[in-house]
């Protein structure tokens, strides 16, 4: 562990599960590898799992099979009380009025400069029996003690309780079209997976022994489905979820654990932004590429609203994320500058910079980023120049951020 950074209590699994898979390759080596995630003032970053040394496998998981991941870079937030939704309502972009357990719903969280301060998702899980309903906040780790703080500043007289509860409850995810199953195989009943056919709905169930709350949210371009769990269930619940094998398949291995990088690989393809990576708080809604997915145009009142809306009016916010595909092999890095083409090819002026970047493996390893630009840049067609491995790179704008076909993994 580097120094500086907040320890990973499932770490013990993940290097028994790299043992175990090396001997069970052969003596390949297998070996998990940590990496800090972020930082910010106050808070040790946590530590997160970059991977186990067989990034194809660990990626092939998303597409093929399911890719189990530990979530230490999530916090979640708690927020009771009667009157929770409509409270969270006039705080955030999007219409929460009418939320009903089982329903997910994503929405971002501004300032008074209609700035982006978090990005959240609200899980409304049906009530369990004997227990107080409650809004789950999935948010950046990074982002949930501020969040809370700032929402408890707009709290006056609103039966409304609101609480970082990172601490109690443990994030795993499973990703891919076997989720269903190896979630099945670990307790999950058959009522909870059936809510879970559709995107952004949620069930409890009882997984391990313990009270469990599923979310759908397909982040990579295939199903994918957010566990939160009380953090002493976590190291069981991992074993149940990695440890599965297809004994009808010689033995395949139905369940992967996959690290940051080939979540990083599937998500650039599906489409998927992420705060603090690929926009972040010097951000507007209008130019993230998410802004349908996480705001409402028709409801009341929001903090940072009248921005948004004056954006909305206008048409057009200075920059843009947009989606480039590269003509080169040669892959650009986070944080390149992207310049325009002059009619020559050759280099113009500076528009934006990289966020992200990946070789697709579903587009023949085809170089791809994700890049903020100028929006008088962020038209489908253009041509931006990028430096890339000590050459330049010739990135075409195109329709979407989803790279992928639609119907490229299937459920």
């Amino acid at each position: 562990m580097l120094p500086g950074m907040a320890s990973n209590p499932l770490q013990p699994e993940h290097e028994r599960y790299a043992r175990v898979e090396s001997v069970r390759l052969g003596g390949v080596p297998v070996q998990a590898e940590f990496m800090p995630y972020g930082g910010s003032e106050g808070l040790e970053p946590p530590e997160i799992v970059a991977g186990y040394g067989l990034l194809e496998l660990e990626y092939a998981a998303f597409r093929r099979g399911a890719a189990v991941m530990d979530m230490a870079h999530r916090g979640t937030i708690a927020v009771r009380g009667a009157e929770r939704v409509d409270f969270l309502n006039r705080m955030v972009t999007q219409e929460l009025k009418g939320l009903a357990p089982g329903e997910v719903r994503a929405g971002f969280w501004l300032n008074r400069k209609g700035r982006i301060d978090a990005d959240l998702l609200f899980v409304e899980p049906p009530v369990a029996e004997g227990e107080e309903p409650v809004t789950l906040v999935d948010v950046d780790i990074h982002d949930a003690a501020r969040t809370v703080a700032a929402l408890q500043a707009f709290l006056f007289s609103e039966d409304v309780r609101i609480a970082d509860e990172s601490a109690l409850w443990a994030r795993l995810a499973v990703h891919g079209p076997e989720g269903a199953t190896v979630l099945s195989n670990a307790g999950a009943d058959d009522a909870a997976l059936e809510a879970l056919n559709t995107d952004m709905h949620c069930a409890r169930t009882v997984l391990v022994g313990a009270s469990a709350v599923l979310a759908r949210r397909d982040q990579c371009g295939s199903p994918g489905v957010e566990i939160f769990l009380p953090r002493d269930a976590a190291a069981r619940a991992w074993d149940a979820l990695v440890s599965q094998h297809d004994a009808q398949d010689g033995g395949r291995r139905r369940a992967r654990p996959a690290g940051w990088h080939a979540y990083n690989i599937a998500r650039i393809e599906a489409g998927t932004p992420l705060q603090h990576i690929d926009f972040g708080p010097e951000n507007l809604p209008h130019e993230t590429g998410i802004l349908q997915a996480r705001t409402s145009f028709k409801k009341g009142c929001y903090l940072g609203q009248e921005v948004v809306a004056r954006m909305e009016s206008l048409g057009k916010p200075k920059q843009r994320l947009v989606a480039l595909r590269m003509s080169e092999d040669a892959l650009p890095t986070a944080g390149s500058p992207v310049f325009e083409r002059a009619a020559d090819g050759e280099p113009g002026n500076p528009v934006g910079a990289v966020t992200s970047s990946t070789l697709a493996p579903m587009l023949g390893a085809a170089s791809v980023a994700f890049a903020m630009v100028r929006t008088a840049h962020a038209e489908p067609g253009t041509q931006l120049v990028v430096p890339a491995e000590g050459g330049r790179a010739v990135g075409t704008v195109q329709a979407a951020l989803r790279f992928l076909p639609e119907r490229a993994v299937t459920a």
